[in-house]
């Protein structure tokens, strides 16, 4: 994944990342986090009307230029330039989100690079109980992350499924494989996550920013704080959202 306009060091500076350039696991995992903490996933262009674009262009002129954030095909897109530029191996794979009451179809992007020799989960797109950190794929157990408990099993030969421990139970999150997939293959899925009236993000305003203790998630006029697995919920008035935006999520523009 390549754009012109994408450089390191301009990405560097957005996410507030100060450590080498490095085609390891340390890096990636740092750069990660920086990213999470950084840029919000967020649907504001959707929630305005707008098919969000899948330009690499233009994803870099969004979250490095106007400091947005962007969906999972954005921000996914925007790591995966930062792959290419360090030299780190990867494919991009279509994911099945697997906590809707009925069966969906695979709208959901992630990463799987491969980093010291081994293959890893990357994911900074899935919103609320997104993957802090990079997963082994041949790790099937628990893995705990800051204040987040994940899992990584296999269901059959062919699929990975990632699973998050919400309210003590295992929840389904996505299931994936790793078929090829190219760029111009998510352009579907984007356009049904920009204009279906069932797509989550067409009916209601999203926007979610993780932290070190936890995340603050903006939800149609409801805002959700976690910190340390404890949670706090108000509802914010339409006065509000400039502030809660700016202050909560870093989103100091809206669209344009």
């Amino acid at each position: 994944m390549k754009a012109e306009n994408f450089n390191l060091p301009d990405y560097f500076a957005r996410i507030g990342y100060d450590g080498d350039a490095r085609a390891d696991l340390a890096t990636a995992e740092a750069l990660m986090r920086c990213q999470l903490f950084s840029v919000p996933f967020e649907n504001l262009d959707v929630q305005a009307g707008k098919v969000v674009s899948l330009v690499p262009e233009e994803i870099v002129a969004k979250i490095v230029g106007q400091r947005r954030g962007g969906y999972c095909y954005e921000v996914n897109g925007l790591f995966a330039m930062a792959l290419e530029a360090l030299g780190v191996p990867y494919r991009m794979v279509a994911a099945r989100p697997m906590f809707y009451p009925m069966r969906r179809p695979r709208t959901h992007m992630a990463l799987v690079a491969e980093l010291d020799g081994t293959h890893w989960l990357i994911d900074l797109g899935f919103g609320s109980y997104g993957i802090r950190a990079p997963l082994r794929l041949d790790h099937h157990g628990e893995v705990a992350q800051d204040h987040d408990t994940y899992r990584l099993s296999r269901p059959n030969e062919r699929e990975y499924l990632l699973q998050a421990r919400v309210d003590g139970e295992w929840a389904n999150q996505y299931a994936f494989d790793l078929s090829y997939q190219e760029w111009i293959d998510f352009m579907p899925a984007n356009y049904l996550n920009s204009t279906h009236p069932d797509a989550i993000f067409v009916q209601k305003l999203l926007v979610v920013l993780h932290n070190p203790e936890g995340r603050a998630i903006l939800l149609g006029n409801r805002l959700k704080t976690v910190t340390r697995g404890v949670a706090e919920t108000r509802e914010i008035g339409k006065d509000e959202l400039p502030q809660v935006l700016r202050e909560a999520f870093g989103l100091e523009r809206a669209v344009a």
